[in-house]
């Protein structure tokens, strides 16, 4: 059992939380000032706190607040080099970190599915890797091990990128809605195909172009709507999506070098 800190319950820290205590490998403390973001976390956790001090004596701590926060949280957080501290923040570089800190830093961008255990995640070490980090990571989804300099385009990649597949997916529920399903079965459909799609690209030993060509035979229906999104700057659009989000993640970045 792996004495866990969470230290900030949000979005992404309560995913964690969620993602950890279903692996049933951790005892974890979740630090948050708002009660109310404790209080939504409690039931998965074996301990709640207001105060950065319960992290103390933790194997890991997980920093899991605004990039605006990190130096607040790291100036009152008193850790030895045998502890891990495991930052989230976008832009927060692994040198801001660990000029205030005494842990072994490393820097990850996960996303919201690792509630699910099914999130994609990079992860960039400051210093040696680890594999009891690799081993939590494994928890919540997959990882994948990148250089540092690589972890703004991983923000906008898989940190942003559910945005991006939730837009994608609505618009394919509402055209589903439009056509006669009703709103419910349209999501089912539209989600469970976007899921399929996922882990047939990931076990499939074929490129995705192959995959596209193996669904959209000539002459069939698929074709017609492949036709129209050929035809169409939705591949740009969707790139244009992932620089934004980068150029964004760069401008946050530059904020946090020592």
């Amino acid at each position: 059992m792996v004495d866990t800190s969470v230290i900030g319950c949000g979005n992404m820290g309560s995913a964690f939380v969620k993602g950890l205590a279903g692996s049933g490998d951790h005892r974890i403390t979740a630090i948050d000032l708002d009660p109310d973001a404790r209080a939504a976390v409690a039931e998965f956790v074996a301990e709640t706190s207001e105060d950065l001090a319960a992290a103390a004596d933790s194997e890991v701590v997980i920093v899991a607040v605004e990039p605006d926060t990190v130096g607040v949280v790291l100036d009152d957080l008193d850790l030895s080099a045998d502890q891990t501290l495991v930052t989230l923040a976008a832009g927060v570089t692994t040198d801001y970190v660990a000029a205030r800190t005494d842990a072994r830093v490393v820097r990850v961008m996960p996303n919201l599915a690792a509630e699910f255990g099914d999130a994609a995640v990079a992860v960039a070490w400051a210093d040696e890797p680890d594999d009891d980090v690799r081993t939590l990571l494994d928890e919540i989804g997959t990882f994948v091990e990148v250089e540092e300099s690589l972890m703004n385009l991983a923000t906008a990649v898989n940190g942003s990128g559910p945005a991006f597949v939730f837009y994608l997916l609505q618009a394919m529920k509402q055209a589903g809605v439009e056509g006669g399903f009703e709103p419910d079965q349209a999501e089912a459909l539209a989600a469970q195909t976007f899921k399929g799609a996922a882990e047939t690209v990931l076990r499939s030993e074929q490129s995705v172009g192959d995959l596209i060509d193996a669904v959209a035979t000539e002459g069939g229906t698929t074709i017609e709507g492949m036709e129209l999104l050929w035809d169409s700057d939705v591949q740009e659009q969707v790139a244009g999506a992932i620089e934004a989000a980068d150029e964004r993640a760069e401008e946050l970045s530059s904020e946090f070098h020592e």
